[in-house]
């Protein structure tokens, strides 16, 4: 699915100066708000959902190739992490709504964990 229409669809807030968003293709998802956790299981180009929104989430966004990040609950990053985002490309998104719903939503959108198909890629 394209990055655009998750944004669209779940009417998402656009953090970050992200212009390619419907370049992005978003296959898999994953949450957690534990970053040990994310590095250990997140997949190489997921969406990731959390209600983290300290600068560590791109450090962890860019050692895994995370093009996307969910600031569920209506938490807000800083200007020094929305920098950063920026710098490294990865797209901020933010919503009032809980993780769990969140989740429940990208999965009735068909995006998946562990559901990435190589011959889309």
């Amino acid at each position: 699915m394209i990055l655009q229409d998750v944004i669209e669809r779940m009417q998402l807030k656009v953090l970050t100066n992200s212009s390619d968003l419907n370049h992005v293709h978003i296959y898999q998802g994953y949450v957690s708000d534990m970053l040990s956790c994310v590095v250990a299981g997140a997949p190489n180009g997921c969406v990731w959902v959390t209600l983290l929104a300290h600068s560590n989430i791109v450090a962890v966004a860019t050692l895994l190739e995370i093009p996307a990040i969910i600031i569920t609950e209506g938490a807000q990053p800083d200007e020094t992490t929305l920098a950063q985002a920026n710098e490294r490309e990865i797209a901020l998104l933010s919503t009032l709504s809980p993780s769990f719903e969140v989740v429940g939503r990208l999965w009735q959108m068909g995006i998946r964990a562990n559901d990435r198909i190589s011959d889309l890629i």
